[in-house]
This record gives C-alpha cells, structure tokens and sequence, in this order.
C-alpha cells in the first residue's frame, strides 16, 4: 500500500469515527422511562406534540468533552428567551422532554441537557438507592454548573437571546435551580421545583440554597409541596425568611398537604390541581422577569 492511499484510509476511519461519536452522543438520552419510576401512570401523563416546533437531540460541546440535551423551540425561532431545564435524578427522559415541549409551545427556546451523562445511565438502575450511589453522589457541582453555562451558550448561537436566559428543575433539578441563581449572573429568573434546600456539605455539593442566598443573582420562585416528605416544611421556612431578610425578590410557595413531585404527571405524586397551577405560576414569572 503506498504512502497515499494509506493516509486515505486513515483520514476514512478518523472521519467515520468521528461520525459515529457525535451520533453516539446525540443519541444518548433515556428512551422511556428509568425502571426506578415503572410502572408509568398512562392515565395521567402529559404528552406534547412537536407540531410547529423544532425538536429533538442535540450534542452540547463542554470544556469536558460532549454531552446530549433534548433542545425545543419554535420553529424558524430567532433570538428567543431561553429556558434551562433540569431533571429530576431520573435524567432527561419523557417527562423531561414534554416540559422542553411545553415552554417551546409558549415561545421560549428550552434545553435540557444531561447532567450525568459522564457519571452513568440511570435508565437502567432498579431503585433510587442504586441511583444516588451509583450516578448520582458521584455528580460534582461544579460539573453542573460548567455543564449548565455550556448549554446556555449553545443556545444563544442557536436561535436563543443571551440576554434573557432562565432557569427551572425539578427535585435534584430544583436544588440546582437555587445554585444556578446563584452562580450565572446573567440568569434573569428560575424557578424550582421542590428541590433540597440543606443539606451535608462534602467535595461533591459544597454549598447548598441556604448557603447561598446572599449571592443569588436572579428572582428565583421556589414551588414545594407541605406534605413533602424529603423536605421539612422548617427548611422552607428558613429560606423564605433567609430571602426576605436579604432583601431578595424571591420566594417560595408551599401547597398545604401536597407530597414531592406533584408536577410529575407520570407517578403516582401527581396532583393535577397543583400541577397546573405551578406550570401557571412558572410560566407568569418568567415572563414578569423578562423572558
């Protein structure tokens, strides 16, 4: 084989590789549902089409290498306000999507990349015991927060306005929610969804929302549930007193004899009433803030 053909079939399979790389990533999101959250309820679940939307996976290039996301927007959208969205500890699976869906419906660019994509799938584990063992404990802050500035800036060069950037989550998602407020000065609005306020503090989530209330940057509405079992309706308190103490138009609202998760309209958690009304509140502020 001589010198040139050589160089060819290297070039060949450099490319192809290169090819089945991206393809790898784009195409790494959970399909369905994590076992941890079977069955899934069908009679309650929310299903959104992409009619007139523009949607689907997409690769987020990090300073750590490339992760999948699930993007949505309005087609042929141009400099749209931008929505982050975080998942719960089940990853960007169906649920996950719909929301992408649903604010692309009301006309914001939302993204939802996959925030352990280098720790593990979840999809497959059984319990969430095995999750936060397994995936989840082993997730570092600051990945996320370096994760989460990644898929903002892919956003402002496809089709979304850097300028106006928010942010919601959901359980794990609504933790982080609080600390995005806290770590991107151009964030205009969050909104979390029951996610942790306290908690331990080791290498891995140095700081949580208590922590962090002076430097949070954004009005941030916090929608919790008073039947919460993960989360003592003491540790709202705290935060709502933090916040007001500190002068910070943000806030939380607590829905009296409501459990976790009651916006995931496929477990048995969901409340449709509280559910709706949040998506109301969410989607009100946001706008109230500029997005």
């Amino acid at each position: 084989m001589n010198d040139m053909l050589r160089e060819d079939m290297l070039a060949l399979v450099s490319n192809r590789t290169k090819v089945s790389r991206r393809e790898f990533v784009a195409g790494s999101l959970a399909a369905g549902f994590a076992l941890a959250v079977q069955p899934v309820s069908a009679q309650t679940m929310i299903t959104t089409d992409t009619g007139g939307l523009t949607a689907g996976e997409v690769t987020i290039p990090t300073a750590n290498g490339d992760i999948p996301a699930y993007r949505a927007m309005p087609a042929n959208g141009r400099n749209l306000a931008t929505i982050l969205v975080v998942q719960e500890i089940f990853g960007v699976h169906e649920h996950i999507k719909d929301v992408c869906r649903r604010f692309a419906k009301a006309g914001w660019l939302a993204i939802a990349p996959e925030m352990y994509y280098r720790q593990g799938d979840v999809s497959k584990l059984k319990d969430n015991k095995e999750i936060f063992s397994q995936v989840v404990s082993k997730v570092p802050d600051a990945q996320v927060m370096s994760d989460l500035d990644a898929a903002a800036a892919w956003a402002a060069k496809n089709g979304g306005d850097p300028k106006r950037l928010g942010i919601t989550g959901f359980c794990w998602g609504g933790r982080v929610t609080w600390l995005y407020a806290a770590h991107n000065q151009n964030v205009k609005a969050g909104v979390a969804w029951y996610g942790r306020l306290v908690g331990p503090s080791n290498d891995m989530t140095p700081k949580h929302p208590t922590d962090l209330v002076d430097q949070i940057n954004a009005p941030v509405l916090g929608l919790y549930g008073g039947a919460d079992a993960g989360i003592p309706n003491d540790t709202v308190d705290k935060m709502n007193a933090a916040l007001k103490e500190k002068g910070k138009p943000s806030m939380i609202h607590l829905y009296p004899d409501t459990p976790h998760a009651f916006h995931a309209d496929y477990r048995p958690s969901f409340r449709k009433e509280q559910a709706e009304d949040g998506w109301k509140r969410a989607t009100a502020w946001f706008k109230k803030n500029g997005l």
